[in-house]
Parts: structure tokens; C-alpha cells; sequence
């Protein structure tokens, strides 16, 4: 008895039998479970016995440990220990200068700062020392008027770049899935699309600006 196809429910024939992910399918079955494009044993991701395409494999996200009531109480204790150990040094170098003080990192990173404001500041000062005593006349010497040349004119701001590559039409409303994709809307002109597969593209919708993915079978060649 030939088994059913796991998207249809429909009866599967050996001609047309897909056997993965320990389910039955029709070939063009077989696809993406956002997108709904096609896919073969080559370029499917399964997830939860499901197939997915590149751009639409669920991405797991990992709750941060630091979050949990035990550690934020463990990262407490922590600080609370070294509170206590830095006033123990303090109170035990009292006295004896702020050599302690001052290996920190953080003040380490203030007296290099000032250090860099201060030779900055000296460097000013004596490169503004030499340009007074190079500009400055000699007795004798005859006055004369230097007239600021003039401005030339701003050049026009020249125009965006042609646009490069293939140009397609869009055929379908499309709502990106992923942070790396674009949206369009039916009509819309894609334009410098580079192919990536032969199922997804690259290119920037004119309307809007958006660069990004996007599924080949919404688009036609213009």
C-alpha cells in the first residue's frame, strides 16, 4: 500500500516519492515550511522532523545564564567579596601612598588620557609659538595686504551610480522572514540582483531602497 504524503495527505507513488526526515512526500510537496519553496535532498535543513530552506532554518536562542534567580544571587555574593577584600587592602595600605590604588585599570586608563591631553595641549602651544614668530614682520619691512583667495564655486553633487546588474519584476507581495531579507510588494522592480542560488537572490528594491534576500520564484526578468 502506497503512503500518504506528509504536506497533502495524499496517496504517494514510487515515481514521485520523497523519502526523508522519516516521513513520505510528493516532490514538489517538499519545500520550505515558511517560503514554500522547493527543495531536494541537497538543499533542505530539517527541524522538528520538518524542511526548511537556507534563509528560513529556525535559529535556536540560548536564554542567558546570568538571568537565573541563582546566579544573579552568585554574581551579588562576588561583588559583595570584593567590595570586602578591596576596603581589607585599603585599610591595610592606609598610609603608604596610592600605589594600590592607582595599578587599577581604570585609572591606568584616566592617566593616559590626561597624558595624551597634556602633550597635546604642549604640542599646541609651541606650534603656535613658531607660527607667531614666522609671521611676524621685520622692522623695515613693508606691509601688504593678502587678500583670502576665493572660494571656489561647489561643485553640483553628482548624481547616484547607474544601476548595475540584472533588473527583475516582482509578481508576488513578499514580507521578509529574517533580518537578512527584504519585503516588496507585487510590481515592484528589483534591481543589481545577483543570483545566490537557484532558489534565492540578492538585490535592492527601487521603491524603497532595502537591499537584502529574496526568494527567485516571486521575481520574473525584466
Amino acid at each position: 500500500m502506497n503512503p500518504l504524503c506528509s504536506r497533502c495527505n495524499l496517496v504517494v507513488y514510487p515515481t514521485e516519492k520523497v523519502n526523508c526526515l522519516d516521513k513520505y512526500w510528493h516532490k514538489g510537496c517538499f519545500s520550505c515550511e515558511v517560503c514554500k519553496m522547493t527543495l531536494n535532498m541537497k538543499n533542505y535543513k530539517g527541524f522538528e522532523k520538518r524542511p526548511y530552506c537556507n534563509a528560513h532554518y529556525p535559529k535556536t536562542n540560548f536564554t542567558c545564564v546570568a538571568d537565573t534567580p541563582e546566579n544573579l544571587r552568585l554574581k551579588q555574593q562576588s561583588k559583595m567579596q570584593s567590595q570586602v577584600l578591596y576596603r581589607e587592602d585599603f585599610e591595610k595600605n592606609k598610609g603608604k601612598g596610592f600605589s594600590v590604588v592607582a595599578d587599577t585599570p581604570e585609572l591606568q586608563r584616566i592617566k593616559k588620557t590626561q597624558d595624551q591631553i597634556s602633550n597635546l595641549i604642549h604640542l599646541s602651544a609651541t606650534l603656535l609659538s613658531f607660527l607667531s614668530a614666522a609671521y611676524q614682520p621685520s622692522a623695515g619691512s613693508q606691509n601688504y595686504n593678502f587678500e583670502s583667495a576665493p572660494e571656489p564655486a561647489r561643485q553640483a553633487a553628482a548624481g547616484p551610480p547607474p544601476s548595475a546588474g540584472k533588473r527583475y519584476r516582482a509578481v508576488y507581495d513578499y514580507a521578509a522572514a529574517d533580518e537578512d531579507e527584504v519585503s516588496f510588494m507585487d510590481g515592484d522592480v528589483i534591481v543589481d540582483v545577483q543570483q545566490i542560488d537557484e532558489g534565492w537572490m540578492y538585490g535592492r528594491v527601487e521603491r524603497t531602497g532595502q537591499q537584502g534576500m529574496l526568494p527567485a520564484n516571486y521575481v520574473e526578468a525584466m
